[in-house]
Order: structure tokens, then sequence, then C-alpha cells
């Protein structure tokens, strides 16, 4: 009964913020309210990740919904395996996202309907088919003096640190050993240090 009510709760939770996200004062809150209408239409699971409405089919990541100062648009986790006819897809981030397409609209105008229903139902079929982009196998993980003594000092920190895929582990240790200035490392490890200790990868928002 515990564990029922557990989840329950989580239920409760996401679909509050769900309703949060999509209800709240925002100059694309028309456009995203429009996007997720589309999104309720395909076989997609209504879900909340990382702050954002995601879209998932049998526990996977297939779209998210999104809104930024500038813009709002739809993040297409596996992005890379669509046809793409309308040529409106974005590298999530450049040299970083394999994956990650993101299609971006400046206002709702701009959305068809029946284009992007048919993005996001190609985008499930492909998911059908296991098109997914996997991590890559990684060496031996090298990790920064800097990191490495904030991890010699906490237990707590290390262990977080530890249960991290050793792709993850290479991710936060080159994000701290490419930065040329020693202030600019140290403006790193600041910044990773909270995500690692949530367990929050590096670039988890882009996946």
């Amino acid at each position: 009964m515990r564990t029922y009510r557990y989840s329950n709760q989580i239920v409760v939770e996401k679909s509050e913020k769900l309703e949060g996200y999509y209800e709240k004062e925002h100059p694309f809150r028309e456009g995203i309210a429009f996007l997720r209408e589309i999104a309720l239409k395909t076989e997609a699971t209504e879900d909340f990740k990382w702050g954002m409405p995601a879209y998932t089919l049998n526990g996977k990541n297939v779209f998210g919904i999104c809104k930024f100062k500038g813009h709002f648009g739809i993040w297409f986790f596996n992005g890379v395996f669509l046809n793409d006819p309308k040529k409106v897809l974005e590298n999530a981030q450049e040299g970083k996202t394999k994956g990650m397409r993101h299609w971006k609209f400046h206002s709702l105008d701009e959305v068809d309907g029946k284009t992007v229903l048919s993005y996001m139902v190609e985008a499930l079929e492909n998911q059908k088919k296991g098109q997914e982009v996997k991590a890559e196998g990684t060496s031996k993980v090298v990790i920064p003096e800097l990191l490495q003594s904030e991890l010699t000092k906490n237990a707590t920190l290390k262990g977080a640190f530890e249960k991290f895929t050793p792709y993850k582990q290479k991710e936060f240790c080159e994000y701290i050993a490419e930065a040329k200035q020693e202030k600019t490392k140290l403006r790193r490890l600041a910044k990773i240090l909270p995500m690692i200790s949530k367990g929050v990868g590096l670039n988890d928002a882009y996946r």
C-alpha cells in the first residue's frame, strides 16, 4: 500500500508540473499548448523530465516540448534518424550531441500541425525499430587533478561520481580538462560539483 501511495504521489506531482509548465504565462504559451495538442494525438506517453514535458514510448525518450526566451520548439532525442523533408531540424548542441535534433519556432503561425504530427509519428516509429544513438565505448577515464582533489576530500561526492557511466564521467572530466585557463577550470568545476552530487549528467538536458 505504501508503494502504491508513493507511486501515486509521483504521478500527481508530475501532472502538476506539466500543467504548471503549460499554463504559466509566457510569450509562447499558445505555441507550446498547440504542440502539446498535437503530441497527445500520438501514442506517446506524456511525462515530465529535466524541467520540461517529455514524450516517451515504452519508457524511452522520443521527443520533448520546450520554451525559451526567444523561441519554442521540439527536441527529438534521436532526431538524427528523421528524414526531415522540410529541412527544419538543427543539431541540439553542435559537437556535443550526435542524436538530438531541435525544431525551433518563433511564432504560433510557423507551426503546421500536420507536418509536426508527421515528424512526431516518424520519431515514434523509429523508436519502435530501435533506432537510437548508442553511447560510445570509452577508454579509461582520466580525472583532472582539480576534480580528483574534490573527490578525494568528499567521500559522498566520490560515491555519486562513481555511479555515473564511464561515458558521463568522461564528459565531466573533458569539460574541466578542455578549459585553457585556470579560472575557467575553477568556474567549470564549481558548476559540475552540484550536478554530480544530484546525479545529473553534464549533458542530460540535451539527450
